[in-house]
This record gives structure tokens, C-alpha cells and sequence, in this order.
């Protein structure tokens, strides 16, 4: 089953949260759109796209639009790459038995990421790293937050436009 489409009903996540505490998707959806960043440590894509989705988070924090990453991995190596890739936003923590979030999301490959808008409906749903869907998700963002609309990649980063994961 390939990951969930935009336009498709957001399914629920209730997922521990490093540092404690839960993370409830319907309980953040009242808040505002948020952004969901599904990753492996141990992908480089995700490596690579994580610093940017820090970005996105530090460029629009405190207005009612939330990035969260839900962790494929162990506490203590997610943990580790917060720490390596600077990483502030909450990571939650997918079951690494059952995987329950990351298989009600369909996915097949990491990173993916998911805007949700608060009547739970996906509006973007991007597998692999795209420069363009993280242009979106920052387009709407700043339009729901009347913010000015934040440049999240530059020229000097060399990154490429498109990478699968």
C-alpha cells in the first residue's frame, strides 16, 4: 500500500513523545496544521532532509502550525540524532514492534512528510525528500499564520531539488 494521498483523512496517532509525554494527533489538529516528518536514523535522505524540517519548525514557532517527527527507532538512538542533527521540534516514538503510525500512513519509505490541516484532511503528502513539497508546507503555514513566508533552502545548502529515500 503506497503512503496516504493528499485529500486522504489523516488517521489518528497517540505515540509517546521523547522527553515525555504523548503526542495526539487530534488534540494538535485543534491548534493548527501540522507537519509530520515519518524517518529512520539510519536513512542518509533522512539525514539530510532533517535539518530543513528544523527549518521549517524554527522559522514559524509559536504560531499555531507544529512540525513533529515520529521516530522509526529506539528512544536512545533517536535521541542521538536529535542531538547530531540539531533537531528541537518533539519526536515521537512509532513502536518499533508494530510500527502502528507508520503502517496507518501506508508508508513504504522514509523520510515522508505529511501536512495535516486541522479538519484532518492530508494536504501534502511527500515520500522522499522534495525541496517543492517543503516549499508547500511552508507556503501554507505562513498563509495560516499571516507570517512572511520563510526561504527553508538555499542555494550554498547544495542540496538536490528531488532525492528518494
Amino acid at each position: 500500500m503506497p503512503a496516504l494521498e493528499a485529500g486522504s483523512t489523516a488517521p489518528e496517532i497517540i505515540l509517546p513523545v521523547m522527553g515525555g509525554g504523548t503526542f495526539t494527533l487530534s488534540e494538535a489538529r485543534k491548534q493548527g496544521p501540522v507537519a509530520l516528518a515519518f524517518f529512520k536514523v539510519s536513512c542518509p535522505v533522512c539525514q539530510m532532509a532533517f535539518p530543513f524540517f528544523e527549518r521549517l519548525h524554527q522559522a514559524y514557532r509559536g504560531k499555531n502550525v507544529r512540525v513533529i517527527g515520529v521516530s522509526q527507532d529506539s528512544a536512545a538512538d533517536t535521541a542521538a540524532f536529535a542531538k547530531r542533527f540539531g533537531i528541537t521540534f518533539p519526536l515521537a516514538l512509532d513502536d518499533t514492534k508494530k510500527y502502528p503510525a507508520s503502517n496507518g500512513y501506508g508508508l513504504t519509505n522514509v523520510p515522508t512528510l505529511f501536512l495535516v490541516v486541522p479538519d484532518g484532511k492530508i494536504e501534502v503528502s511527500s515520500v522522499a525528500w522534495s525541496r517543492d513539497d517543503l516549499d508547500k508546507v511552508s507556503d501554507h503555514f505562513a498563509a495560516v499564520t499571516g507570517a512572511e513566508k520563510k526561504q527553508l533552502v538555499y542555494a550554498s545548502d547544495n542540496v538536490p531539488a528531488y532525492k528518494p529515500g
